[in-house]
């Protein structure tokens, strides 16, 4: 792997602004500083394992990681990286690149509970959708996810839904503000994992800020997430499908 060097710089500068005009416009190319580790150098996949029978739907175009979320792999359908991380710092470009249908979005409350009506019964809203993510420590639990959820992108699915840890384990990992670009913009993370912390910057500005993960495992690979699918008989998408591109890839070991 090649390590990329630049000059010092505070892990606060990490988050960088992204005016209106620049939004689809992120300047490429690793964090200012040294230790930077490139996961995907716009050529191909060799720092990524390939899906066993995935049969080319995971691939390299334009010089952007594309899926259309069709992996015939038979098993795990995800890209993970052949190598395992502890602590970190990621930083990774994403883009949707359309929605695949209406899906019965469920409105999330500030502390991560759902919003319910004078029945006890979840209020959704049927909206388009589409829905990836990023995978921590070879974990889908500690899934930063990616999707069009009026919460917004950056939410912790596996803790926010566990009801065996705290109530303010589950509200750290609720964003603090939905900072997504439109569909078929790109988004920049830059992904912060130490020890059983996390934090999460999202297009500059803190989604999630030091959330507890209890029990994460100390170390594991990056995970990019298969969600959803084509159905070739009915000819329909799943109306939550991860047709997601990802790019410009670095990671500072901790």
């Amino acid at each position: 792997m090649k390590y990329l060097l630049g000059s010092g710089v505070l892990l606060g500068s990490l988050a960088l602004v992204v005016s209106a005009k620049d939004k689809d416009d992120l300047k490429l190319g690793p964090p200012p500083g040294e230790g930077w580790i490139a996961l995907f150098d716009g050529k191909d996949l060799r720092h990524w394992k390939i899906p066993e029978g995935d049969n080319g739907h995971w691939k390299v175009v334009d010089g952007v990681i594309d899926y259309d979320a069709r992996s015939e792999a038979k098993k795990d359908k995800n890209l993970w990286t052949k190598e395992s991380f502890g602590d970190f710092i990621l930083q990774i470009d994403w883009r949707l690149k359309r929605t695949t249908g209406k899906y019965p979005v469920r409105m999330i409350k500030p502390d991560g509970s759902y919003v319910t009506d004078k029945n006890g019964k979840i209020v959704t809203k049927l909206m388009d959708n589409a829905d990836s993510g990023i995978y921590l420590r070879g974990t889908p639990k500690a899934q930063v996810n990616i999707w069009c959820w009026p919460i917004g992108s950056g939410e912790v699915w596996g803790y926010r839904n566990d009801k065996n840890v705290s109530p303010e384990v589950r509200a750290a990992v609720t964003p603090k503000v939905r900072a997504d670009n439109p569909v078929g913009e790109w988004n920049r993370f830059v992904i912060t994992m130490k020890g059983d912390r996390l934090t999460v910057v999202l297009n500059g500005k803190t989604v999630i800020e030091n959330a507890q993960l209890p029990g994460v495992p100390s170390k594991g690979p990056i995970g990019l997430q298969h969600h959803g699918g084509y159905n070739p008989k009915t000819k329909t998408w799943s109306p939550a499908s991860s047709l997601i591109q990802f790019r410009n890839i670095y990671i500072k070991p901790l």
